[in-house]
């Protein structure tokens, strides 16, 4: 089946202030929604019930945006950048709308998929704008702007949550999109030209349904394995064996398709691999720290949970002043294969401190922890999507692009899962010999700050020793996984970046 498109053509002049200002904001859009939820959560809860639906209220647009990505990426290289994102951002606002009006909880899981998968667009697709506009050598910068926005909006979204959930009701979480889209969306269709010429094109749709369904089966597993499902439960086998299934599916699709969603010659290029095996580890190793961190705060240090939000702020401080000097150092150098080494190396320092943390660990200890370890996010960020745009054809530049959120959002799913595993283990062992301990062993669920502060202080002193202690595997793990991230950069290949976009080269 074929369809018409308008193939980007890059010599066509563009506004590039006034794109990378919309970028931007669909960006911020797109990366608040991820976070913003969380806050509100306890309170959309105790409004529409279904408490069994909770953790499906963030599992679903995490699994729609992992799944919709390298979709929207193919299809951004087959009908232009423009009318996907325009698309893209339609998607998002409607989901917004049905989780805004939502009466009950399947509604607002139903909102928040349809969300993803706009939101899924919203990240690849304005990535990849800056491939368009900008050439190689200037796209370090605006990727580190891009970069800063999603560290913004990691912080300023369960703030701007609470204060809604505060002031307003949680409602408010999902309407305030509307405006910001709304503008996001007339800036886009103002600012971003259309390019190019009528050609046809096969739509391979067996190859897209093959990888929707690794990714989602591969995302739905690692997510429930161990908390909403044991990892030997028929549920969590079944998943896996589809996985596998579709895995290969796909790779069968893929070899015979004319225009594959996601080319398996990109796999046989260096610096696509090396750059997004280094983007995963970075996922693993941040959502770790994200997802940890507040928990040892909040129980260990007693801190309440706005309070150990803010405390965030350091990491994401690190991450966007790192993404954002990197970038300059690679725009005003032209070199980049030394950043994510002396990034990785960071990064080790970081989690490899935050492995040493005690009960009685001051605060500014572990602000200063968390900013080494943005420190050490931040290039990874920034240079792996610029070195895999710089290393592939112009046609691939979407699904290549696409791959880099892929790659570091699947990392964070099977870090957060691992992780969460680890740590369940260590505090059983850690807790297990305690009178009462199994109950508080038994998982992160029954180690509220109020049980922990409510016991008496020589077993609430042993208990806090124990979270502790059942924490460090969780750090040393994810220092060990950026040791892999070091060694994987020393393969990576610094072609030379260009001061020209590829279709002003050819003429």
């Amino acid at each position: 089946m074929t369809a018409s498109e308008n193939t980007a053509m890059p010599a066509v002049e563009q506004p590039v202030a006034l794109v990378m200002a919309a970028i931007a904001t669909v960006l911020f859009l797109g990366s608040l929604s991820q976070t913003s939820v969380s806050t509100a959560l306890p309170v959309i809860v105790g409004d529409l019930g279904g408490l069994d639906h909770l953790t499906w209220v963030i599992t679903a647009y995490l699994l729609a945006s992992t799944v919709g990505a390298p979709i929207y990426g193919k299809l951004g290289d087959l009908y232009g950048r423009k009318i996907i994102i325009q698309s893209a951002i339609g998607v998002f606002l409607i989901g917004s709308i049905i989780a805004g009006v939502a009466a009950d909880m399947m509604m607002m899981v139903a909102g928040r998929l349809v969300q993803g998968l706009g939101g899924g667009g919203l990240m690849v697709v304005s990535m990849t704008v800056v491939a368009d506009v900008l050439p190689a050598r200037e796209r370090g910068k605006a990727q580190g702007l891009l970069a800063g926005v999603f560290g913004i909006s990691t912080i300023l979204g369960p703030l701007m949550g609470g204060f809604f959930v505060d002031h307003l009701s949680w409602h408010w979480i999902f309407f305030v999109n509307l405006p910001i889209g709304l503008v996001a969306l007339g800036v886009i269709t103002m600012a971003l030209k259309p390019l190019g010429r009528r050609v046809k094109h096969k739509i391979d749709y067996a190859g897209a349904m093959m990888l929707a369904g690794f990714l989602a089966s591969t995302v739905l597993f690692t997510s429930l394995g161990g908390t909403s499902f044991a990892w030997n439960s028929p549920v969590i086998l079944g998943l896996m064996a589809l996985s596998v299934v579709c895995l290969a599916g796909f790779i069968f699709a893929e070899r015979r398709a004319a225009e594959p969603v996601l080319p398996l010659s990109l796999f046989r290029n260096n610096n696509f691999v090396v750059s997004n095996g280094v983007g995963l580890i970075t996922g693993l190793a941040m959502f770790g720290a994200i997802t940890f961190m507040p928990l040892y705060l909040q129980v260990v240090k007693g801190i309440s949970p706005s309070t150990s939000g803010l405390l965030l702020l350091p990491m994401m401080g690190g991450l966007i002043a790192a993404s954002t000097i990197s970038g300059q150092i690679m725009s005003r150098t032209g070199r980049y294969r030394i950043l994510p080494i002396v990034a990785s190396v960071i990064m080790f320092s970081g989690l490899s401190l935050l492995a040493t943390l005690t009960p009685d660990t001051e605060i500014w200890q572990v602000s200063v922890y968390m900013l080494i370890v943005g420190l050490g996010i931040g290039p990874m960020m920034s240079i792996g999507v610029t070195a895999i745009q710089n290393a592939v054809a112009p046609e691939m530049l979407g699904v290549a692009t696409a791959s880099a959120a892929l790659f570091r959002q699947v990392g964070g799913s099977l870090g957060v899962s691992a992780f969460g595993a680890i740590f369940a283990g260590g505090l059983a062992v850690q807790l297990g010999n305690l009178q009462g301990g199994e109950a508080l062993g038994a998982g992160r669920s029954s180690l509220s700050p109020g049980l922990v502060a409510s016991l008496p202080e020589p077993l609430r002193h042993t208990v806090l020793e124990g979270v502790t202690a059942a924490l460090h595997p969780v750090f040393l793990c994810a220092a060990v996984a950026s040791v892999m991230a070091f060694a994987l950069s020393f393969l990576l290949r610094e072609i030379p970046l260009s001061n020209t976009l590829p279709g002003r080269d050819a003429a």
